[in-house]
């Protein structure tokens, strides 16, 4: 529902705003707008915190407010028309990303469940070689769009081909990599085909009897799991970040079909000039195979040399929580969990975490976690193969010294 504001109407006297329990309406001057054309001087706006509640309408004596009913998408009338699993094979510079063999890993697992074919697809230019690494990671067939409009990520043209093929082919679930391109094209995707998207999922499972997507992710702040699913619109959509999904080992060798669509490119708004590939930074969270994170427990931000010290004896990365962060004391690049990072090293150790489900959710597919709280009662306690309750800048000094005299 929303609440429309017929403005030739409105007289602005302002006997809606009194009645509004949300703050949500506003009086301004209709030349300030650009709307200067009517016999009233002002004008009524709404803004976002409007909950459509409906208690304004009733004290505008000019009838010019009213809640009216949004128009949804109709649900898909034949479910049935939609098959298969499909894979976004998100690359870059040519390529092709971890994320999506990670992606192919898990939707073979579906797909095998489903009784469907799992299909990837890969937009690019010149890259149609690039396939047989995804066969070779789980996939069926492979849908490959060639143009130079499609080498480097422009979101208008990848949306529009993308939107074309799902359109075209009907699969009955997409999934894409939380990533910067994944987020941004992605949901402009499920708008334009009018249907679902669940984002940042944790887990994904399926539902064979009413093949549904079952789709987990953080909700309420990360306080609560929660499972989703879209049972009327299709296909139904989801993306996962990198890492939360183990890479399968590839069948060398394996085959499969690759079929080749041509691409609409259309005058796009906005035009990529250059680019520039970020600097590297020399955390790179995700490719390490041991972490050594620190949290609140540190105190100040002098400390997090403890952590760094036991990181460089371990060749590790240094990783934080977003306590750590938010308090300044390290940059955000260093940030695991919910709102930083998803990694899956060899050995995680955490060393003044308390293990947040904000902060689970990004490490707790580690291979061996170990962690280092005062706090016998501390939640990373409970996910941990190793718990040492002590200080930490006891317990760290001496891992350091012990490693050191091996």
């Amino acid at each position: 529902m929303a609440l429309k504001i017929t403005e030739e109407k409105c007289a602005g006297c302002g006997l809606c705003i009194q009645a509004c329990p949300f703050g949500a309406l506003v009086v301004e001057s209709r030349e300030k707008l650009n709307k200067p054309h009517s016999k009233f001087k002002k004008l009524v706006t709404v803004s976002a915190a409007c909950t459509v509640c409906g208690a304004c309408v009733s004290t505008c004596k000019f009838d010019a407010l009213k809640v009216e009913e949004e128009q949804r998408a109709k649900p898909v009338a034949n479910l049935g028309d939609y098959k298969g699993l499909w894979v976004f094979a998100e690359q870059r510079g040519g390529v092709i990303q971890d994320v999506a063999y990670e992606l192919l890993g898990k939707g073979r697992e579906l797909a095998d469940e489903l009784g469907v074919e799992l299909s990837a697809v890969l937009m690019g230019h010149q890259m149609k070689d690039k396939a047989s690494a995804l066969f070779e990671h789980g996939a069926d067939k492979v849908y490959y769009v060639d143009d130079p409009g499609l080498a480097e990520y422009n979101t208008e043209p990848y949306t529009d081909v993308f939107s074309d093929l799902i359109n075209k082919y009907k699969p009955e679930a997409v999934l894409a990599g939380a990533t910067s391109i994944g987020r941004a094209f992605v949901a402009r995707v499920a708008v334009r085909i009018k249907t679902g998207l669940t984002a940042d999922c944790t887990e994904l499972g399926v539902d064979t009897d009413k093949r549904l997507l079952l789709q987990t992710r953080p909700a309420f702040g990360g306080n609560i799991m929660a499972t989703i699913i879209c049972p009327d619109y299709r296909p139904q959509m989801a993306t996962v970040r990198h890492k939360v999904f183990k890479k399968p080992v590839p069948h060398q060798g394996r085959t499969g079909q690759v079929i080749e669509e041509k691409a609409v490119i259309k005058d796009c708004r906005a035009k990529v000039l250059e680019v520039l590939h970020e600097m590297q930074n020399q955390v790179n969270l995700t490719e390490a195979d041991i972490i050594v994170s620190g949290g609140r427990g540190l105190g100040k931000p002098e400390n997090f040399k403890v952590i760094e010290e036991l990181a460089n004896e371990l060749n590790a990365a240094v990783g934080a929580s977003r306590a750590a962060v938010d308090a300044g004391w390290i940059s955000s690049y260093h940030q695991v969990g919910q709102t930083g990072k998803t990694v899956r090293p060899k050995i995680y150790i955490a060393c003044g975490i308390s293990g947040a489900i904000q902060h689970l959710v990004g490490m707790n597919s580690s291979d061996t976690i170990v962690a280092i709280n005062k706090d016998p009662d501390a939640p990373i306690f409970k996910i941990a193969d190793y718990g040492i309750v002590g200080d930490l800048f006891e317990v760290v000094p001496a891992m350091v010294k012990a490693i050191r005299n091996r």
